[in-house]
């Protein structure tokens, strides 16, 4: 292909494919969690640090990925402190990212330039610092869930059965966070701050509907996060189109597909049932 000609493309395809196959994972996790809005805070968290590192001309990309890890490990914590309001942490650490973030770009008006490009991402400018710190999320998270595959399940299901059976449930939750926080800062540069969301909770709510198991959902997110990212990375070259915008329409165009295959299917069901269902015609009385 024409495209591949070009070294950007050539970034954007690694970049693209490794997130594609760590975010779904992730996503997974999350949905089953039920802290889908934690990967929408923390990119929230990780433009205020872009702004920051912007502000204090440090590198705005790694700057970013540190912020989503502390924001990520202070959700964790406020979440221990929220029991019985586990969305209150979120919705705190949400404001206080975008409200940092905010303030910072009033201050320096420059500061517009360099983090507006976070906002909707641009994965065809993906640079090496970035693609490199794709590469090292993707691999320490496949050795994250390969390695604790088993606890990761109980925890994610129940935490309570999960302390029982054994599993250092502070630990590992504290852990996830860190995983989270990595993932989405390194997804930023790919959709952006407004759509990273997106690429990890769509595969997922799509593989969740029709997976028939937990491992079967795992691998249906990975192929549709793949789908998704290499088709709108495709068509966002030869429409011009951004990709971050491409890439989250075609997974909603994915998901809705699912929904509608599935509700005819359900449908069809329901008739087959009826139709080979005994008729009682009536009852014949012996005495």
């Amino acid at each position: 292909m024409a495209m591949l000609g070009y070294e950007f493309m050539q970034r954007a395809f690694w970049a693209g494919g490794l997130i594609g196959v760590i975010a779904p994972i992730l996503g997974v996790y999350l949905m089953l969690r039920r802290q889908v809005l934690m990967a929408d805070t923390l990119s929230h968290v990780s433009l205020a640090g872009v702004a920051l590192g912007s502000f204090l001309h440090l590198n705005p990309t790694i700057s970013g990925f540190v912020v989503a890890i502390i924001g990520a490990l202070v959700i964790e914590q406020l979440r221990r402190v929220y029991r019985t309001y586990t969305e209150v942490p979120v919705a705190i650490i949400m404001t206080s990212g975008l409200a940092v973030a905010v303030v910072l770009m009033s201050v320096n008006p420059h500061l517009n330039k360099s983090v507006s490009s976070y906002l909707f991402g641009s994965i065809v400018a993906v640079s090496d610092t970035q693609l490199a710190l794709i590469a090292i999320v993707a691999a320490l998270g496949l050795v994250f869930f390969v390695a604790l595959r088993r606890p990761l399940y109980n925890f994610a299901f129940d935490e309570e059965t999960a302390a029982i059976s054994g599993t250092r449930v502070s630990l590992l939750s504290f852990s996830f966070a860190v995983f989270t926080g990595m993932t989405v800062a390194a997804s930023m540069p790919i959709v952006g701050v407004l759509l990273v969301s997106a690429l990890i909770v769509l595969p997922a709510s799509i593989a969740l509907r029709i997976a028939p198991g937990f491992l079967a959902a795992m691998g249906v997110a990975v192929l549709t996060g793949w789908v998704g990212v290499f088709s709108g990375l495709t068509a966002s070259y030869y429409l011009n189109s951004p990709p971050g915008g491409t890439i989250a329409l075609i997974l909603v165009g994915f998901l809705l597909i699912a929904v509608s295959i599935q509700k005819l299917l359900q449908l069809r069901n329901r008739r087959a049932v009826q139709i080979n269902k005994p008729k009682v015609r009536g009852v014949i009385n012996h005495d």
